[in-house]
């Protein structure tokens, strides 16, 4: 690839393969993630990055290896990575005695800091420790966000959204029953935020819908809410700004009820009800006018009496 007045072009076709991957697109592909360890880190920020990328998986990198990265004071190596590896979406792990068992859940606009939270970690289950059947890799989870702090505080809300955007796996059109297998839990209580992982048992109840159970299989993370940094309204608003081809075309006359039922308006001139045509039934033919004595006398045939 070649570098001309800012305009990266390729010379090979690989080099130009890869380009257009990294290209804009009105369906965006799905959106990956970089798990990042600080440069210290402990037994529980380690496990947690683990098992956080095990559920990431397959959208999902994993850099092994530690990075002296502070996110807050100096964002341009996360935006390097991101870049490098096409992530919108990073998880950073630290601990020091200041803040321990760190965790940094962030997203990008445009391969920059977009918002991020910092979250510590004050109690931790990871899923070796529960001893449960696992979720396939790269089932879509079904999100639970419970609380009153969701709904009212800004902040909670911008977490909500980062958190959305962080687990809610590849966009589909369709989705089976059986499918539905994991749900992931947030309840937002007295400034802490509870994580937990379930996988849902589809049991016999007698009839068509199955009773459903839940069991839960991890990891499972008490968080307590501490630094975040979050983009300005008009920022925001910019980031989820959509390109006009990818907005559905407004249909006219067209709307939607509560249920989903599709209605539709008909606009039509004014009619004639007297040239309306109708079923003809023998009940509805015109009567025939009375016969009068001059008419019944002109239509009386002729006889020879007459005549004479």
């Amino acid at each position: 690839m070649s570098h001309t007045d800012g305009i990266v072009k390729a010379k090979t076709r690989r080099s130009k393969r890869f380009l257009e991957s990294r290209e804009s697109k009105l369906k965006e592909n799905p959106k990956n993630s970089m798990i990042i360890k600080g440069g210290n880190t402990s037994s529980t920020v380690s496990q947690a990055l683990k098992d956080v990328y095990a559920l990431k998986k397959p959208n999902a990198v994993l850099y092994k290896k530690k990075n002296m990265v502070r996110p807050f004071e100096d964002s341009t190596a996360l935006e390097f990575f991101s870049k490098k590896s096409d992530c919108s979406l990073f998880l950073f792990g630290s601990h020091n005695k200041k803040r321990p068992n760190n965790l940094i859940f962030g997203r990008m606009f445009d391969f920059h800091v977009l918002d991020m939270f910092e979250l510590g970690i004050e109690n931790f289950r990871s899923l070796t420790d529960i001893k449960m059947d696992k979720c396939p890799e790269g089932t879509k989870p079904m999100l639970v966000f419970a609380g009153d702090l969701f709904e009212t505080d800004r902040e909670y809300q911008r977490l909500k959204s980062v958190l959305t955007d962080f687990f809610c796996g590849p966009r589909v059109s369709a989705v089976r029953l059986a499918g539905l297998e994991h749900v992931l839990h947030f309840t937002a209580l007295e400034g802490k935020i509870y994580m937990r992982s379930y996988k849902v048992l589809l049991k016999k109840s007698g009839c068509r819908t199955p009773r459903i159970e839940l069991e839960e299989i991890g990891p499972s993370f008490d968080f307590s809410m501490r630094r975040n940094h979050t983009a300005s309204d008009d920022l925001y608003k910019t980031a989820h700004r959509q390109p006009k081809g990818a907005k559905p075309k407004k249909k006219k006359n067209i709307s939607h009820d509560a249920f989903g039922t599709r209605l539709g308006r008909l606009h039509m001139q004014k009619q004639d009800l007297n040239k309306l045509q109708t079923r003809k039934m023998k009940g509805l033919r015109k009567r025939r006018a009375e016969h009068t004595p001059d008419t019944h006398a002109a239509k009386t045939p002729r006889t020879q009496d007459d005549d004479a």
